[in-house]
């Protein structure tokens, strides 16, 4: 029948984790965001003490733990110790990982001392810092010389260690790369204790180019060199509505960094700094900001917003009024745009606060903001971990930008999430061949965005509930991971390592390439030391004799081991 109401999908039966999940924000308010602020507090006053101490001494402690680190490494029983892990606990990582490796047995190196910013070398433009460094730790110290990293994070919390051998990616990546391409050097300890200097063209040229991306399974990284930039004081920020189809937002989000004649690498015509935030399948905003002068900024007419105060609405809801005012510009003070998205964990903070963006919260309670996320893992349960899993998106998609209006309709036909982070990155051809790679051939297409050296890649961020989880409908998490990254391995694309996965190990390497990581692995005595990359990976518990056989594998291959 023509007037026949269409058949209601089920409901999902609702469980006591969903209340768990309803009323947090109780556990959230009275404990989390307390000792939150506490422990921002604390960390704030040790990077103080620190930058007060004269470079001879910090380079002097440095050189001790590294000792530490080495003498700690000697200690090891290879036939009775387990394999060579962090002393962090699970729940002080960032990611979203459950980071079930560490209950197999191990054998813990601290490396907590590590935290120091070495050295700002203004001649260099390096930034010589330890893995534990954050980047609102070394953003407060870099900004205000007019200085900043090439690739500067925007989460507070995210440290240097995790950005070089996880993933990293900022507003400026589609002029400089991912985190790791603006790294100079590498000082890392080996699996035999021996302290060397990675760079891309001395003798560990290799192991430079092989540490991106493999979650320190090759050696324990215990300081880097990375690149500074020249900044100013403000950032000038346009904001640009876009209404249309999917396509017609990947489009238009391509067309605000990417110059259609393909002069890519003329500052005249790109902007220092892009994103867009997708708000639904027909509405997004594309941002597009460059320095600004403190003189520029101050000009009569000129707008200033300090979108770092507390009680400041939530930036991406600061940038969705575009859809209603029209196009607009405002001059952000540079290291509150660096943070934009610090305060509110980007749109997650809406999950964990539901009234968190309420004008009152914000005067009452929004410096508290935000909880630390090492907080709301320790303290939220298997039932609640479990739940995230299979009813909750948080994924980094990296494709070809080309791909991005595809990459958008599949994850609104099969996941239905909003809001959508887009920011783009190159991918560079390198000397070897890494984990993460341009496609074959990119070159030859003069494709949009493209340069010889370099293809155009997105990051499309996906975080939050699923459509059919608001509505109260079944939603299997774990099928809809699987089929993503399957999606994402047809289509050239990765996965950002700190998400969930359940990729086997042979899709594991489908997607990455390990010819390079493996040859590494075994000159550097990191097999049968460390843990390989898959396995820090893989979703669930890993015991003692799964991981110490699938070491033991990859030790007897004489060859590294690649899918086709």
């Amino acid at each position: 029948m023509s007037d026949a109401k269409a058949p209601l999908r089920p409901k999902r039966k609702m469980q006591l984790v969903d209340f768990l999940i309803q009323f947090r924000w109780i556990l959230v308010i009275f404990f989390v965001l307390p000792f939150s602020f506490l422990y921002y507090f604390s960390i704030y006053l040790g990077d103080v003490k620190s930058e007060r101490k004269s470079y001879e001494q910090r380079q002097k402690e440095h050189d001790e733990n590294v000792k530490e680190v080495v003498k700690r490494l000697g200690e090891r029983d290879a036939s009775k110790d387990g394999l060579v892990c962090t002393g962090r606990p699970p729940w002080v990582v960032v990611g979203m990982r459950n980071v079930d490796y560490k209950r197999a047995r191990h054998f813990e190196v601290d490396l907590s001392k590590f935290r120091n910013i070495l050295e700002i070398d203004k001649e260099r433009m390096i930034a010589r810092v330890e893995p534990l460094v954050n980047m609102g730790q070394i953003s407060r110290v870099t900004v205000p010389m007019n200085l900043s990293l090439a690739v500067l994070a925007e989460l507070d919390d995210l440290t240097v260690g995790g950005l070089i051998n996880g993933f990293g990616i900022e507003g400026s990546s589609h002029i400089f790369g991912l985190f790791s391409d603006t790294v100079v050097s590498l000082e890392v300890v080996l699996a035999d204790g021996r302290v060397v200097r990675a760079t891309k063209d001395n003798e560990y040229s290799d192991l430079f180019y092989a540490i991106p991306w493999s979650q320190g399974t090759l050696g324990l990284l215990v300081s880097a060199e990375i690149k500074l930039i020249p900044v100013k004081e403000y950032v000038r920020l346009t904001y640009k509505p876009v209404v249309g189809n999917l396509q017609e937002i990947a489009q238009a989000y391509i067309d605000s960094f990417a110059p259609r004649d393909g002069d890519q690498d003329n500052p005249d015509k790109v902007p220092d700094f892009v994103e867009t935030m997708v708000y639904n399948p027909t509405e997004a905003v594309c941002m597009t900001g460059r320095y600004a002068s403190k003189e520029e900024a101050k000009q009569k007419g000129n707008v200033i917003n300090s979108v770092g105060w507390w009680f400041k609405p939530w930036f991406y809801q600061h940038a969705q009024t575009a859809l209603k005012r029209g196009e607009f510009v405002e001059y952000i003070p540079t290291r509150e745009y660096y943070h934009r998205h610090t305060r509110c964990l980007y749109w997650e903070g809406k999950l964990i606060l539901p009234f968190g963006d309420q004008w009152w919260f914000r005067y009452l309670l929004g410096w508290l903001m935000p909880p630390k996320v090492s907080l709301l893992k320790a303290t939220q349960g298997e039932a609640i971990r479990n739940y995230y899993h299979d009813m909750h998106v948080i994924q980094d998609l990296l494709v070809p930008l080309y791909k991005v209006g595809d990459a958008l309709e599949w994850v609104h036909r099969e996941m239905e999430v909003y809001p959508i982070w887009l920011c783009p990155h190159r991918l560079y051809r390198l000397p070897l061949k890494t984990m993460v790679y341009p496609e074959p051939g990119f070159e030859a297409h003069r494709r949009q965005g493209d340069t010889e050296y370099a293809q155009m890649y997105t990051d499309i961020g996906v975080y939050y509930i699923p459509g059919a989880v608001l509505r109260g409908e079944p939603f299997d998490g774990a099928e809809k991971c699987r089929q993503l990254e399957l999606w994402l391995i047809e289509n050239h694309g990765f996965q950002a390592q700190y998400a969930v996965t359940e990729l086997t190990e042979k899709n594991f390497w489908r997607m990455f390439d390990n010819t390079l990581y493996e040859q590494c692995r075994k000159k550097y005595k990191a097999i049968g030391t460390f843990m390989s990359a898959y396995y820090k990976s893989k979703i669930g518990r890993k015991t003692e004799k799964e991981v110490q056989e699938a070491e033991q594998e990859k030790a007897e291959q004489e060859t590294p081991e690649v899918d086709e």
